[in-house]
């Protein structure tokens, strides 16, 4: 096998791609897109950003929510991370999005998202975002059977190879179960 390399990237399959959301002083929602982050414990998630106008409202806050972009928001979504919130103060409106308050911390629920982390800020430092899951909510349209349905949620990974939203396939295995196969 002959490999190519790519040298020290970010490249790794999947990459979700997380909308953040959070309010302003003046109670006004605002999103960003970031593709870095993943949970790192069990009411944990850890995500790389930037200095942004969602990192100076979650600064004042305290909190914020992520949500899982999906294929029916492609175009919303894509928006978010590539418009500046400190240029453009109503980018969420114009996105189309519309926000619910959460009842457990004081960040928006992005109504066109069906599935959404409620997180309070541990910490952000040198860039890294850390944040308390205090609660996970997902619209009642992508139940099935009393859990999240992948295929109505239709989530969306970032491929970094070449800058696509892509959407993800069919079950391949059982978790937890088909590596059973080999033991002895």
């Amino acid at each position: 096998m002959s490999r190519i390399n790519f040298g020290s990237k970010p490249y790794m399959y999947p990459q979700p791609v997380l909308i953040i959301a959070t309010y302003d002083d003046n109670g006004v929602p605002n999103a960003m897109n970031a593709a870095w982050g993943i949970t790192t414990d069990f009411n944990e998630i850890t995500i790389s950003l930037s200095e942004h106008k969602t990192t100076d409202n979650f600064a004042k806050s305290g909190a914020f929510t992520v949500s899982m972009a999906t294929e029916d928001q492609v175009v919303a979504c894509d928006y978010v991370g590539i418009e500046s919130g400190r240029k453009v103060p109503d980018k969420f409106a114009r996105a189309g999005f519309h926000a619910t308050k959460s009842e457990f911390v004081n960040a928006p629920l992005i109504d066109e998202l069906p599935l959404a982390l409620e997180c309070r800020v541990k910490s952000f430092t040198d860039g890294i975002l850390i944040g308390e899951i205090v609660n996970v909510s997902a619209d009642e349209s992508i139940i099935a059977e009393g859990k999240v349905d992948l295929n109505k949620l239709r989530p969306i990974a970032f491929d970094p190879f070449n800058n696509a939203y892509m959407g993800l396939g069919e079950k391949a295995g059982n978790a937890f179960l088909d590596g059973k196969k080999l033991k002895g």
